[in-house]
């Protein structure tokens, strides 16, 4: 276990004392104003979408056949990680008060100008909120490439269990090929037998999407200039895209598919918060309020770190564990335990917490 959960362990005729801890916090909350929409905060940042991919796409016909096209994909993946966490936004409708306006606006980010699609990534991302962490029901611990937790070690061959001994070391790495692993899960989802009339329509918009970047690439460039303008593009989308959630949970305690925990202590005992400022705050896309945005998904992202202090206090105040580190220790973290999950997590159940809640 590489989180010590003690001070949080409750017994089970305890949890009705503790029912109406989201609650109460949910109404100082919303009492402060911190629920209202940002909208200048949304109107620049998608104002600028337009303008940056203007501007990269004139950066491409002006360098032309040239190597320094390469500096030009890693301003275009640096984009599209800043359209990737504005769709992320709008999927919890933190930008408009409007349901229909957000989901048309994360189908337009998602879809248009990212490739992917926005009804998987709901779909997924919605089961991970609701059950973060948890085996059999969050389906980022549930992953083929990277052991989460050791039952998934058991159930590798030799092979499979020597990789799991050293993928920390090879998750980073791993994450260069995280841009395709997104495009090919949206098409797999999106093609996938039952879809939906509005999923088949955003799977050509999709299609559409991406065979025309790399169509006007290959126009554009000479071959092995298109070739590695993609796949740099690719790379840095996805590792730039997995620095930022790999923080957030990995590492943190995964509890059994029974367990029964309060909503509050749920979203907070799982989850991380990075520190930093304003560099931090963009880079992530907010995401570095881990434990703020599970407990309000649908908060404005420039809320979450006013409301920092305030869940932290409320968290120490009722003897919660409330998790915050650097960056570069978040990622030693994640590089130790993934290393470790077979080995030292050989049983991560066995937890006083866990102890509490799972008769």
């Amino acid at each position: 276990m590489s989180h010590s959960l003690a001070d949080d362990v409750h017994p089970r005729g305890a949890q009705q004392r503790h029912a109406s801890l989201y609650s109460d916090l949910l109404h100082t909350v919303r009492d402060l104003g911190l629920l209202r929409r940002r909208y200048r905060y949304y109107a620049i940042r998608l104002g600028s979408v337009p303008v940056a991919l203007a501007a990269i796409a004139t950066a491409v016909v002006l360098v032309g056949d040239s190597w320094y096209q390469l500096l030009v994909a890693g301003a275009l993946a640096l984009v599209l990680v800043q359209v990737a966490f504005l769709s992320h936004d709008s999927a919890h409708r933190q930008i408009f008060d409007s349901a229909t306006l957000n989901d048309w606006t994360g189908r337009v980010l998602a879809g248009v100008v990212a490739g992917m699609s926005v009804n998987w990534w709901r779909h997924k991302h919605n089961r991970h909120h609701n059950a973060p962490n948890q085996v059999g029901k969050d389906p980022d611990v549930e992953l083929d490439a990277i052991a989460f937790h050791p039952d998934a070690v058991a159930r590798r061959g030799p092979f499979g269990r020597w990789i799991a001994a050293r993928q920390g070391w090879l998750f980073f790495p791993l994450l260069t090929l995280e841009g395709i692993g997104l495009h090919a899960s949206s098409l797999r989802y999106l093609f996938r037998r039952g879809a939906t009339r509005l999923e088949r329509v955003e799977a050509a918009v999709v299609v559409s999407r991406l065979g025309a970047y790399v169509t006007a690439l290959y126009v554009l460039l000479p071959i092995g200039k298109a070739s590695a303008f993609l796949g740099l593009q690719l790379a840095v989308f996805g590792v730039c895209l997995g620095a930022a959630f790999a923080p957030n949970h990995k590492g943190m305690p995964i509890v059994p598919a029974t367990m029964k925990l309060d909503f509050l202590r749920r979203q907070v005992l799982m989850s991380r918060n990075i520190r930093g400022g304003v560099l931090t705050d963009f880079a992530m896309g907010g995401l570095n309020y881990q434990i703020e945005h599970h407990l309000f998904p649908s908060m404005p992202r420039p809320n979450l770190r006013h409301v920092r202090p305030i869940v932290r206090e409320y968290c120490e105040l009722h003897g919660v564990t409330y998790t915050e580190v650097g960056l570069l220790t978040s990622y030693r973290i994640v590089v130790d335990y993934l290393n470790n999950v077979g080995l030292r997590a050989r049983d991560p159940f066995q937890c006083p917490l866990v102890t509490a809640y799972r008769k």
